[in-house]
């Protein structure tokens, strides 16, 4: 069988899509994007990822070609033909083709892709390693755009010195990973930098601020140093392929014990307890 993509409103095949070369996503990276995972042939938390993709494309003044509605049934027709049973749909909106040109073109017409990815096997979500690094991204990373070069550079920096992901930080205040947010528990308090323009409000995020306080954890969204980061009791880092990971090393120094914190290991469960 063929594996389609969605191309604005036809499921083809990928070998007849294509893209115009001043699609102005190609030319600035000027578009939005969402991630959005599977799990037993079900979606999880697709609403909330619509609603972000909304919000982002209206951040940047690019109108959905269709509604929520719509391309929730479009996706969800996608994954169908696919026979996808566990991975994620990638889908991305841009503001269509224009003349190359910085302004907004006066008239163009957006343009969804998506595809799906079949896991062979899940994520892990073993015990990792992270580094610092400077966060020299523009100011508006709450806006999920196809600008990822910040991010890109950071984790091939991670992945040249053999760790799992890059945490971010503006002067001492830790930010967010290259692709996942940061968390960290010290006696018994879950911290996480607030949601706001400094970082992407991530749906796992909110999903682990939501069991934490099921679990009767007192949360903090507030930001941290990189030195309280590293005398943290626990680590992680959440996103929609790993879920809550823990990080056990930073710069090379121990977090913790070395191992996963109890707190980490709960909210995982607790998270893994809402996809069945």
């Amino acid at each position: 069988m063929s594996v389609l993509i969605l191309f604005n409103q036809d499921l083809i095949t990928r070998e007849q899509a294509t893209i115009d070369i001043e699609d102005r996503g190609y030319q600035f990276g000027d578009g939005v994007y969402e991630v959005i995972r599977i799990y037993n042939g079900s979606f999880f938390e697709l609403e909330a990822h619509l609603e972000r993709l909304e919000r982002s494309a209206s951040e940047i003044k690019i109108s959905l070609p269709f509604t929520q509605k719509e391309i929730q049934e479009k996706i969800e027709q996608l994954a169908a033909a696919n026979r996808l049973h566990s991975g994620h749909v990638y889908m991305q909106v841009t503001r269509g083709v224009a003349p190359r040109n910085h302004p907004f073109p006066a008239k163009s017409d957006p343009v969804l892709v998506a595809y799906t990815k079949e896991y062979e096997k899940e994520p892990s979500r073993a015990p990792g390693k992270a580094i610092f690094m400077e966060d020299i991204r523009w100011l508006r990373c709450d806006i999920k755009s196809l600008n990822l070069l910040g991010n890109v550079l950071a984790k091939q920096s991670a992945t040249e010195q053999n760790v799992d992901e890059a945490i971010f930080h503006r002067g001492d205040l830790v930010t967010e990973g290259s692709s996942t947010n940061v968390f960290i528990v010290k006696n018994n308090i879950l911290y996480t930098h607030p949601a706001n323009n400094f970082i992407l409000e991530g749906i796992t995020r909110r999903v682990i601020l939501s069991v934490a306080s099921e679990l009767g954890i007192q949360i903090k969204e507030e930001a941290f140093t990189k030195q309280e980061l590293l005398e943290s009791d626990e680590v992680f880092i959440s996103s929609t392929t790993q879920e809550a990971r823990p990080i056990v090393e930073v710069d090379g120094r121990q977090i913790g014990n070395g191992k996963e914190g109890e707190i980490t290991s709960s909210l995982h469960a607790k998270f893994v307890s809402r996809l069945s």
